[in-house]
């Protein structure tokens, strides 16, 4: 029995919607942020992180989006979340990592220091060089995607899935995106499994 424990609006969306491309049976676990429930000893016993997204899987315990995200594509091979061949799955790997290390750590760093630090810890010159970073980044995704439907390969994949929820996020913020990344992160939002995956997450509150 696969759970995932999550909350919405956060990165728990992610997993919640591979596990809707893929058709799986999941429970989904609510681990209210706000109360602190991912700090107390219920949660921490199932990951000492103390972080989402978690998912449980036959007592496997993995955190971290974009391992849950490949970790689903791997169990259900039918849902072709990730490519089989060697240098699909190369591809695959290559732009994951680069989503996660070069978009999502300098946009992620950017929002603590404007709103989520201490504010005797927030140094502004750190999210302003963090915005830039994500913005120069960015513009290798969109030279990328810009005669491309998917981030990887000929078809939709779990790396897409992760893109689009740091495209999300940076939209929210109010950070400009381009037109080819724009109009990638609208259309695979269109996708019947991310609204899906929303719902579940929203019935769960």
């Amino acid at each position: 029995m696969i759970k995932l424990y999550g909350f919405p609006q956060t990165r728990s969306v992610r997993a919640a919607w591979a596990l809707e491309e893929a058709g799986a049976k999941y429970e989904y676990g609510l681990v209210n942020l706000r109360t602190g429930e991912h700090k107390q000893a219920a949660f921490l016993a199932i990951n000492p992180f103390g972080k989402i997204p978690s998912l449980v899987d036959d007592g496997l315990v993995i955190s971290e989006s974009a391992a849950i995200c490949t970790h689903i594509a791997e169990k259900f091979p039918a849902a072709r979340l990730i490519p089989m061949d060697a240098k699909g799955r190369a591809e695959y790997f290559q732009w994951l990592f680069f989503i996660v290390s070069e978009l999502e750590v300098h946009l992620w760093t950017a929002a603590k220091h404007d709103r989520f630090l201490p504010e005797d810890k927030r140094i502004p010159e750190i999210a302003n060089t963090s915005y830039w970073e994500f913005e120069k980044a960015a513009a290798v995704l969109s030279t990328r995607l810009k005669d491309r439907q998917y981030i990887a390969g000929e078809q939709f994949s779990a790396a897409d899935i992760i893109c689009v929820s740091v495209l999300h996020w940076a939209h929210h913020v109010k950070v400009n995106l381009d037109d080819t990344l724009l109009s990638y992160m609208n259309r695979l939002s269109e996708r019947p499994a991310l609204a899906r995956s929303r719902a579940r997450e929203a019935d769960a509150i």
